[in-house]
This record gives structure tokens, sequence and C-alpha cells, in this order.
């Protein structure tokens, strides 16, 4: 398989506006730990869609390519490339990866938690126009840096199902590691039911919950979360009093045991504290932005609440959540969770979708 010289790439140069098409270079050589892969599949993300349209924004962001769950087949390879579990990795073989980190930072070293680096090449964080170009999954190749853990895929996972490994699965796997896990026979309320609460809404259903309640619209994803694992679900239709009410009602006034923000809409975190049972837990991971969000503190305090935050994973959780897709895909129809796949040319229709919350995840194959 030929190394190319250069590749097609969605570029975002303005907030809200078409993507543009341009050539990307990639290196000549890899350096020793790299890889230039040929993408495969992207699925598209809520983060996108918001980094897209300027809701969440960085200085100096732009231009960049967005996408940060893919997969793909290894073009070219460095001396000694090698997987997160030791296997070299060959021109071929299909992969995933995690962001990359830089390995000598504080939080790489001392606190030993790669989602921690000071470096950390994640998405939105590196631009088009500098070295290495190409990194996210908007592009017909990657170029995939020594510092980015990778993950050879097995056969029998599917390139969709892999590429959504990359965040919205590992970021809920990591949500729940965060958490402790779920006690058994608890209640979980999962808030949103985008493509994190869904997935949630199946972790909590195979984790030992006595009953999971998925809060969010429209009606559509709705019944999709019921068909992985919701016992209840509650709309959006009434005000946050009522949402309450029924988490009450459905827990005998006692709370959930466990709330997770998969939404970070406004006003999730005062519900969340509101319908949390005594003792219990509250994971924040939804939100996206700097806005501030008023919390009862005299509630937390009084319910003894323990409040998480939860920023994406690593390539541990990338591992698990490609097992978990794997074990569990005689239970939950997973390919329900994506739109027909695009090319590149129809990325930016895909995010515009996205913000209508017409798909769960749109899917764009940058090489058809």
């Amino acid at each position: 398989m030929p190394q190319p010289a250069s590749t097609r790439a969605a570029v975002l140069r303005e907030h809200g506006a078409e993507l543009s098409v341009e050539e990307l270079p990639l290196p000549a050589e890899c350096e020793p730990g790299a890889a230039v892969v040929r993408v495969d599949c992207a699925t598209l993300c809520a983060t996108d869609v918001h980094l897209w349209s300027g809701a969440m924004t960085f200085p100096e962001m732009l231009p960049i390519v967005l996408g940060h769950e893919m997969m793909g087949t290894v073009c070219a390879v460095g001396p000694g490339t090698r997987d997160a579990l030791g296997r070299d990795v060959k021109v071929g073989d299909r992969i995933g990866w995690s962001e990359s980190v830089c390995g000598h930072c504080y939080g790489c070293t001392v606190l030993r938690n790669p989602v921690a680096c000071a470096e950390r090449g994640y998405g939105f964080l590196l631009r088009a126009d500098r070295f290495p170009y190409a990194t996210g999954g908007l592009a017909g190749h990657n170029y995939v840096t020594p510092g980015a853990l990778k993950l050879v895929l097995p056969d029998d996972v599917k390139d969709t199902w892999a590429a959504s490994a990359g965040c919205a699965v590992k970021t809920v796997l990591h949500a729940f590691d965060r958490a402790g896990g779920v006690r058994p026979g608890s209640t979980v309320v999962v808030q949103g039911a985008g493509a994190l609460g869904i997935v949630a809404t199946a972790v909590a259903s195979v984790s030992g919950a006595g009953r999971v309640i998925t809060i969010g619209a429209p009606d559509a994803r709705l019944e999709l979360a019921r068909r992985f694992g919701a016992d209840l679900t509650v709309g959006l239709d009434g005000d946050a009093g009522s949402r309450v009410a029924a988490v009450m009602e459905a827990t005998e006034g006692r709370g959930a045991e466990l709330v997770l923000d998969l939404a970070g809409a406004p006003g999730v975190g005062a519900e969340a504290v509101a319908m949390a049972a005594f003792g219990g837990r509250f994971v924040i991971v939804g939100s996206t932005g700097p806005q501030p969000e008023e919390l009862a503190l005299g509630a937390i305090m009084g319910k003894e609440l323990d409040v998480l935050g939860s920023l994406n994973g690593d390539v541990g959780d990338l591992h698990r959540s490609v097992e978990f897709l794997r074990g569990f895909q005689d239970r939950f129809a997973w390919d329900d969770l994506f739109g027909a796949p695009g090319g590149l040319g129809d990325a930016s229709g895909a995010l515009a979708s996205m913000a209508r919350q017409e798909q769960v995840k749109t899917v764009i194959n940058p090489n058809r």
C-alpha cells in the first residue's frame, strides 16, 4: 500500500461555515513509533458540532480538521511501531488510536494519567496549518504520531463501532470507572439521549442497575434508549420540577444512587442534585464550555453527595470500549446508532444534521 505525499481533508476555517476540502501534506517518512493511516471511517461527535458552530471555541484554534472518532488501515509505519498491547503494527492492519501524549510532563509522569497530559494532542488542539497537519477524522489519511497509542482492531468489530469507541464509548466507560461502577440493584439516571446517553444506558443496564432512567429528547432517541436498556424514559416537554418528580416517583422518593450528566445543557446540574439519593454520586461528563452552573451546595452537603468530573478517557478505556462492543454485539443493535455514510463533501451537511438532532451519529467515509 503506497504512502501518499498529501491527503484530502475537510477543513474548518470559519465557525458555522461550509468546510473547505483541501490538500494537506503528509510526511515523507514516518518517525519511529508513528504510522500513516488511511481513514476508513469517521463518526462525528456532538463536540464536533459545538466546534463547528462556534458554541465551543479556543484561542487560535482555526483552521482545524474536525473528527476525533476514527479508525483506518495502516499505509506506512515507522521503525518500532507497536500498539498498546505490545503487538507490532504492520502495513494493512486495521487500527484505532488515542490522542497523543508526551510521556514526560507532570500529568504523564507524576499523576500517571494520560488524560492530564499538558501536551495532549486531542483533535481540536491540533491546527491544520501546522505539523502534523492531518490528524482529524475528516481527512483521507491521518499521520498518527508516536505519542498516539495505537490499538490493532479485531476483525469482528465493524468500522463504525471501532470509530465510535474512540470517544463516545470510551468517554462513557471512563465515566462509569470514575463513579466506581454501578451498585447492584441501584437506580441510574442518564441525563441526555444522544450517543453518550444511549451508550451509558446500555452500560448501566448490563452493570447490575435495578432501574435505568434516561432523560432526553426527541422521542425517537428515547425509543432508541428503551431498546438499549432504559426501564423508564422522561422527555423534555415538562419543566425541571416534573423531571425530578418523575425520578422521585420511580424510586419511591429516595432518588437515584447514580446520576450521569451526558447532556451538558443549562440546568442539568441542579436537576441532578435534586434527583440524587442520599449518599449518591453525580458524574459530570457532558459539559462543553465555561458557562457557570448553579448548584445547591447545601443539598450536596445535606445528601452527602459525591460530585465527580470525567473527561474523555485514555487508550485503556479505548481497549475496554472495543471489547465492550464486541462482547455485547448480540444484545445491542449498535448499528442503530449510525446514519448512512457520506463522503468528505457531505461533512458540512452531516454536522448540520446532527445539530438539528436528526441523527445520533453521522458517519463519514473520507475515501468514498
